[in-house]
């Protein structure tokens, strides 16, 4: 990176950023464990020589320390599948329950946004479609960072809310539905994706709210459906067309690599039948705010009554047990494939 001419091609000096970036999340966390057991290590030697109860209970506090990092190193040692590495698409889409849905649908966009924002990873917003009561109809955004799509994968399929309904005058409990898929965005060379132009039906419009006149007034907003799966993509972050449907394009390649691999792996491919329908009893996590407080995770059994805490973007307890129940099924698959 500090060699002479390394930015003059910005393409090719942008990926080697991006590959040293993901090197050293792997590597830090290794090396800052090596120096905090060495530093325990040296404590205790010198609270065991002079029998200093302090330094015993200074020791405690780092060794506390050293196994969170631990878990992080444990964590990614987890993230093997084919575009775990990198930056992925994430898109979420209301589904049942009408504007309670369109509400559920922004809260659940906006955690991952936050979550995004404490991992410091770079966030593109690629679509937002309001809803005209309340919320959003659906909203993508691409997420960029070492590892963001492997974090994220099991976050997949269809989340259920629960709570009493501020749009309704009785005051009622109301359930709403809303789903969330998530593609990286790297593809592997494994599968060809070669999309053919006739099979696209484009559509276009002014893209609404924010970002200048431009915006506002050029139909910029581009809306692609892949024909002959029904796979719908779109984009309306840019100022012009051209830009928007590159997105859109890259954004549709990604998802119909995933649907490849799903047809090559029966267990995302069941994920994906799962996430079809956006309604009950197909839920991955249940979020409750009333009669009761409780997040918990329908497949992994983890839970929290710290509601807002996770909407507020602290879901890698959830994240991390899904990764080791995922590594779990797929060990016993093989050994059951023995």
């Amino acid at each position: 990176m500090e060699a002479d001419g390394f930015w003059d091609v910005q393409e090719t000096a942008q990926k080697v950023v991006a590959e040293a970036r993901r090197i050293r999340a792997q590597t830090e966390p290794i090396d800052e464990l090596i120096e905090k057991l060495d530093d325990i290590q040296a404590m205790l030697d010198l609270a065991d020589e002079v029998g200093d109860e302090a330094t015993f209970t200074e020791a405690e506090k780092d060794i506390a320390a050293a196994e969170q990092i631990y878990d992080k190193i444990e964590t990614q040692a987890l993230l093997n599948e084919p575009g775990d590495e990198g930056n992925c698409f994430l898109s979420v889409q209301a589904g049942t329950g009408g504007t309670d849905a369109c509400d559920w649908a922004q809260k659940l966009f906006e955690m991952y946004m936050r979550w995004a924002a404490k991992q410091d990873y770079e966030i593109e917003q690629i679509d937002y479609q309001e809803d005209e009561v309340a919320g959003i109809r659906s909203a993508a955004a691409l997420i960029k960072g070492p590892f963001a799509a492997g974090m994220l994968r099991g976050e997949v399929g269809t989340h259920r809310l629960v709570r009493i309904s501020p749009f309704n005058a009785a005051g009622k409990r109301q359930t709403a539905f809303a789903s969330v898929d998530v593609v990286p965005e790297a593809m592997s060379d494994e599968i060809d994706i070669e999309i053919n132009e006739n099979d696209l039906d484009l559509n276009f419009s002014r893209a609404g709210g924010k970002g200048g006149q431009n915006v506002n007034k050029v139909e910029s907003a581009v809306r692609m459906t892949h024909i002959p799966t029904g796979v719908v993509v779109s984009c309306r972050s840019e100022r012009s067309q051209h830009q928007n449907r590159a997105i859109a394009m890259e954004m549709l390649r990604a998802k119909l690599y995933q649907m490849e691999r799903a047809k090559r792996d029966a267990e995302l491919a069941k994920l994906y039948g799962a996430k079809g329908e956006v309604g009950f009893g197909h839920q991955i996590r249940n979020y409750v705010l009333n009669p009761y407080t409780m997040v918990k995770d329908a497949r992994t059994g983890v839970e929290t009554s710290h509601v807002e805490n996770v909407l507020a973007g602290e879901i890698d307890p959830f994240i991390e047990a899904y990764l080791k129940w995922h590594h779990a099924k797929k060990t016993q698959a093989a050994k059951a494939a023995e």
